[in-house]
């Protein structure tokens, strides 16, 4: 199937797309917040600039988009049919990236966190992976 759009306008669409401030992003911080945790947003001085630091708990949430770090067995993640081999390259640099800064901030005693947008899309299986986060972190837990 062929891109209904033209390159440049595929282009334009796909360079618009927010890194910060997402959705998914605002729902994670917005429940952390309603469950008294405080927290610093895209921490600058730190490797890879993390969503969300919670200093006091020495944990960091990346907030991931399932497309752009290519989430593995998710519908979401599913590659263009058009344009494949840039896609790949692109989606695959995303993933090494990520590999190299979870492993650069773990050396530095942080605990990561990821929570994938798919999982933001209902409300019920949200609210039982937030939980999930908030027992462990609550109970000094090491997370997985």
């Amino acid at each position: 199937m062929t891109d209904i759009y033209s390159k440049v306008k595929r282009s334009q669409i796909m360079a618009s797309i927010s890194g910060k401030n997402t959705k998914p992003e605002i729902m994670v911080r917005k429940f952390l917040f309603r469950n008294g945790f405080r927290f610093r947003i895209n921490v600058n001085t730190m490797p890879g600039k993390p969503d969300i630091v919670l200093r006091k708990y020495k944990t960091i949430i990346f907030i991931h988009g399932c497309f752009w770090h290519g989430h593995k067995n998710c519908s979401k993640a599913k590659l263009p049919t058009t344009n494949t081999e840039f896609w790949t390259t692109k989606i695959l640099g995303n993933i090494k990236r990520d590999i190299k800064l979870n492993s650069e901030l773990k050396q530095q005693g942080w605990q990561i966190i990821t929570v994938w947008e798919c999982k933001t899309k209902n409300s019920k299986i949200f609210a039982k992976e937030m939980n999930k986060i908030i027992t462990r972190l609550k109970n000094n837990i090491p997370l997985k």
